[in-house]
């Protein structure tokens, strides 16, 4: 029995998007169990896979739906949907990515931030913050040496060297989820 297009293609476009929008929802609600987010980016492309051949298979119903006001409507305000959330307004840029979240960035700006600096923020001195670190076999060469620099020297992650300043015991190196996933 010879099978067509159209009886696997729906099929398909049907279970990638239950995957999809029942991971996208544990997403949307931090629930980050097993390999939820790995399976929402990667099996997205199931997703596209099979609309693309549920539409090939209905392309004269689909390009029926460009001939009603109804249907260009909705695909039209899809399309602006789409263009808009990957335009910079909102400080999401290349070149602002990250700024609208203060705790990332926060992170950021101390890690690129020197011994002294951290030492004023945490009101002690660069030595004392500097023998906290000696004391966990952190070497700090200088007092400005920024927190990357110490980290990368001493063959250590960045949020480790914080977590030794900040008092923080259990920074593994491997890293707990933090919601962060790339290093600083």
């Amino acid at each position: 029995m010879k099978t067509t297009l159209k009886s696997w293609a729906t099929p398909l476009a049907i279970a990638a998007f239950a995957i999809s929008a029942i991971t996208g929802l544990l997403l949307f609600f931090d629930i980050e169990i097993g390999l939820v987010e790995p399976a929402h980016k990667w099996l997205s492309w199931l997703l596209l896979g099979g609309i693309l051949l549920h539409t090939l298979s209905n392309w004269k119903s689909f390009t029926g739906y460009f001939t009603k006001k109804a249907g260009l409507g909705i695909i039209g305000a899809g399309v602006l949907v789409t263009v808009v959330s990957m335009l910079p307004i909102f400080g999401e840029g290349e070149e602002g990515y990250g700024k609208g979240r203060t705790g990332k960035a926060a992170v950021q700006a101390m890690e690129a931030s020197s011994i002294e600096t951290v030492a004023l923020v945490l009101k002690v001195t660069p030595k004392e913050l500097a023998a906290k670190l000696e004391k966990e076999g952190i070497v700090v060469d200088n007092p400005w040496m920024t927190i990357t620099e110490i980290a990368r020297k001493n063959g250590k992650e960045n949020r480790t060297v914080l977590g030794s300043l900040f008092g923080i015991s259990g920074t593994s190196e491997a890293g707990e989820r933090d919601g962060d996933d790339d290093e600083h």
